[in-house]
């Protein structure tokens, strides 16, 4: 019990004490040993043998954290508000994952009241950031990985070779390469268990990162030739494609100045990385071109009414 009782006491004043020096305080060994009740020896070999491992110098007779590893308290309105705004969008990530978030932040945020809202509505990944921290293992060191990954109600064995870990629309994917045959696939992470990393690494061939910039949402495939949509926006709606492109790839060509419409293009590798957005905000959008992206809508609308027919 005093064993138990000594070490919880030497636990408490390391942490304590690395605390302080990351919020950039310097520190006096006799202020310390007054501060915890013990010998100035005690506190000495504290840093001489249990902290070594941290970022931490001789000052003169006190001890600091070395420059660029403290934390400080932020005192700009700028920096807070940024602050306030990833603490906002933490708490969309899922409760896990906001509370680690908010550890961290209450480190470098002052207890102020947030005067920030957001609703991302953002796929909740608390319960499986321990897959995650496997994925960005294995993405990190270009190792081959093998999972269980569940399709409907049947559990599939697969090989991949980890690329990204990506979120389209709120939903969380990893994008990987099929170790069989190299075709790029994305995976939902939820639906991805029994991780297991391979001692067999891999080469990336192909660069993803311009692919995932330029991509609307999941459906996107760096095999095909990026080609060109053009699309007339009723001005009813026009002010939310000025505030919000689609794409980076999105060009507003003109704008009437009588009605507010416009006219914007945009490169897509996927029909089905447009298609959402048309149908979501018919009847103010139409195809220009190409023409059979225009066919396409026409057939699924039709479809559509023709199902509402046949309820009635």
């Amino acid at each position: 019990m005093g064993y138990k009782h000594d070490y919880d006491k030497t636990l408490y004043r390391l942490t304590v004490i690395l605390q302080k020096l990351y919020e950039g305080e310097s520190l006096s060994i006799t202020q310390l040993a007054d501060e915890f009740g013990t010998s100035t020896r005690t506190v000495q070999r504290d840093f001489n043998e249990k902290l070594t491992q941290f970022p931490i110098i001789k000052d003169g007779k006190k001890w600091k954290m070395r420059d660029g590893f403290h934390i400080e308290k932020l005192k700009s309105v700028e920096d807070q508000l940024v602050l306030d705004m990833l603490e906002k969008v933490s708490e969309n990530l899922g409760t896990n994952f906001s509370q680690k978030a908010k550890l961290i932040l209450s480190k470098i945020k002052n207890p102020d009241l947030s005067p920030i809202y957001t609703n991302l509505n953002i796929e909740d990944i608390g319960s499986s950031m321990k897959n995650i921290n496997l994925i960005e293992q294995a993405i990190l060191q270009k190792s081959i990985l093998t999972c269980n990954y569940l399709i409907g109600t049947k559990s599939h064995n697969i090989g991949v070779k980890p690329l990204k870990i990506a979120n389209f629309e709120g939903f969380w994917y990893l994008v990987a390469m099929d170790s069989r045959n190299d075709v790029l696939k994305k995976y939902h992470i939820k639906s991805i268990s029994n991780i297991k990393i391979l001692d067999k690494t891999f080469t990336r061939s192909k660069d993803l990162d311009e692919s995932l910039k330029n991509a609307i949402n999941i459906w996107f495939n760096i095999e095909n030739t990026p080609f060109e949509v053009i699309l007339h926006v009723n001005g009813t709606i026009a002010k939310y494609f000025q505030r919000k492109p689609i794409s980076k790839s999105q060009v507003i060509s003109s704008i009437n100045s009588d009605d507010g419409s416009l006219e914007l293009s945009l490169k897509i590798t996927h029909v089905m990385e447009i298609i959402p957005t048309i149908l979501h905000w018919l009847p103010h959008i139409k195809v220009i071109e190409p023409e059979f992206l225009k066919e396409e809508i026409i057939q699924s609308v039709e479809e559509y009414l023709k199902d509402i027919t046949n309820q009635t």
